[in-house]
């Protein structure tokens, strides 16, 4: 059974030394905005929910390579392993299939764009999955102060090398960040995908939990914590309320008298009554 109500959902979290989501094109620094604001894409985003789900046991479509747990080195490969999905002839058929080995492409969608993919299908027909999950940026309430460090590599790096001069290099964090991302599951495009009320209740969970097994050089463990989650249950189907409105409805700020935030103490997290809609608000691990 596909999913019965809209959801709208909001999670806050801090960030304390570490680089969140780095910019390949400016260094690897910490995206930031035009205004200074730091920010972390939902693609980034989408990576950390298929790891927890993966971590619940789910297949997974996109894996990434550092976290793969099948043989397969690429999409083709673990798309073609797919025989329900590979043979079937019909376009909408084939997607359904997915939807039903991937728990990541019932909830966020995939293109299948393998040239040859299928020869069934024809040769060059791509397949387009519109999923029910969507998912904003995470942009920080303040501006955001980015840490720059020198570090030196003094070990050769072959055995036999002769020894050279230290390599510097550069490692930039977030000094301190209360972040915010939003986003909604659509009951019309989970009825096309499967998508259900389990799928839904695994997403909250993943997003309770979102940094667990994430840690890495550049976002050590604790640097990155979920401090609360917002989900937004309506009663019907379309929803209550526009969930621009809905997520308007949270607000974060600094606490009154506090200049610059440096602790998660420094912020309030308040939400503004929607009558008929009372979310439930779960606290971060």
């Amino acid at each position: 059974m596909s999913l019965t109500s809209k959801i709208d959902f909001a999670v806050v979290f801090s960030v304390k030394h570490a680089n969140p989501n780095g910019d390949p094109l400016n260094g690897n620094r910490p995206r930031t905005t035009m205004d200074g604001r730091g920010e972390i894409s939902d693609v980034c985003l989408k990576r950390k929910i298929r790891n927890r789900l993966m971590d619940f046991g789910e297949t997974i479509f996109v894996q990434s390579d550092d976290k793969n747990v099948d043989s397969y080195r690429s999409l083709k490969d673990r798309a073609d392993a797919c025989l329900a999905f590979k043979n079937e002839k019909d376009k909408d058929k084939a997607a359904a299939a997915a939807c039903k080995e991937w728990f990541d492409v019932r909830a966020f969608g995939q293109v299948f764009a393998f040239k040859g993919a299928n020869q069934a299908k024809g040769d060059g027909v791509s397949i387009g999955i519109r999923g029910p999950v969507s998912i904003h940026p995470a942009m920080s309430i303040d501006p955001i102060f980015v840490n720059e460090m020198q570090i030196t590599k003094s070990v050769n790096s072959v055995t036999g090398e002769k020894k050279s001069s230290d390599t510097m290099g550069t490692k930039n964090t977030v000094d301190f960040g209360i972040y915010v991302t939003y986003g909604s599951i659509n009951c019309q495009l989970a009825e096309k995908t499967g998508f259900s009320d389990e799928d839904a209740e695994k997403i909250k969970q993943s997003l309770i939990t979102l940094f667990e097994n994430d840690c890495s050089s550049a976002r050590p463990e604790g640097s990155m914590e979920v401090l609360k989650v917002i989900w937004w249950k309506h009663n019907c189907a379309s929803g209550q309320y526009s969930s621009a409105k809905v997520h308007r409805s949270l607000v974060v700020r600094k606490k009154a008298g506090v200049e610059i935030g440096s602790d998660i103490d420094d912020y309030e997290i308040t939400l503004n009554e929607l009558e008929g809609l009372t979310p439930e608000i779960i606290d971060g691990l």
